[in-house]
């Protein structure tokens, strides 16, 4: 039988569930999709005047990356409300700060490099401003009434280099606007030789009416399976079984629109 302290050492590896109930203003939701097998991992922290999510995909198996991603969400969670909790924060350099930390944690956590793409925003509930970081080029779609687009992603991944500093962009998110991130397992899902990509994603959030974070993931996540969709008589293939797919996450970020 296992002994009450290994069972807390087995907590201790694994990370918490994200839990933000009754949000004001703002809808966040993030979702994997049927078994996860990567190191695709989510978390977020309700500061009451801001909301802190992170949106990262660790190089390696789920058995590899749990212990990491665990202790990123410990320093991510305690960092978070230590930089951006005080009244009158500096925002923009709070979220650089708090991407440092992470970093940090993901490089000691893993006992050296390890390759982890990662979107880490800051959302000011009563401005409507996200100041984030998109290190490594996480998949980023923004939707408000000029319609949809890929926000830039400029910066090194997370994982790799102890001394790199990130810069934080902002944008505004106007009643109604949408965020949606993907990993890079949606964007690589594959028909036949021809990847989901881009220009698949940006028509669904444009198209979109639902005001919804959950419906926006559901929807993301339905549309990469439904994709990559197999004829029935691929089955029959005598050259073996298909290799395991990788995760597929996606977390979306609504801003309620105004009543009336």
């Amino acid at each position: 039988m296992k002994s009450s302290q290994e069972d807390a050492a087995a907590v201790d590896r694994t990370p918490r569930r994200m839990e933000l109930p009754g949000l004001q203003g703002v809808d966040l939701h993030a979702e994997y999709h049927s078994v996860r097998t990567g190191g695709d991992f989510f978390d977020a922290v309700d500061l009451g005047s801001h909301v802190i999510f992170l949106l990262t995909d660790i190089a390696g198996t789920k058995e590899a990356t749990q212990p990491i991603a665990a202790e990123v969400q410990r320093i991510f969670r305690g960092s978070a409300t230590e930089l951006l909790g005080p009244a009158g924060t500096n925002v923009m350099d709070a979220t650089a700060q708090l991407a440092q930390a992470v970093n940090h944690a993901l490089i000691r956590a893993a006992k050296g490099v390890r390759f982890s793409p990662t979107f880490l925003g800051c959302y000011d509930v009563s401005l409507g401003v996200l100041a984030y970081v998109n290190a490594g080029g996480l998949t980023a779609v923004f939707h408000d009434a000029e319609g949809a687009r890929i926000l830039p992603s400029e910066s090194a991944p997370l994982g790799l280099f102890t001394h790199l500093t990130h810069e934080p962009v902002m944008q505004a998110f106007e009643p109604g606007a949408k965020l949606l991130l993907v990993t890079k397992g949606v964007m690589e899902t594959q028909h036949g030789r021809t990847h989901f990509g881009v220009e698949r994603l940006i028509p669904l959030l444009d198209e979109t009416q639902t005001q919804s974070a959950t419906e926006i993931c559901r929807a993301a996540l339905k549309a990469a399976e439904e994709f990559k969709r197999v004829p029935w008589y691929r089955g029959l293939n005598p050259f073996g079984p298909r290799r395991d797919d990788e995760d597929l996450t996606a977390l979306a970020l609504v801003r309620h629109a105004k009543a009336g």
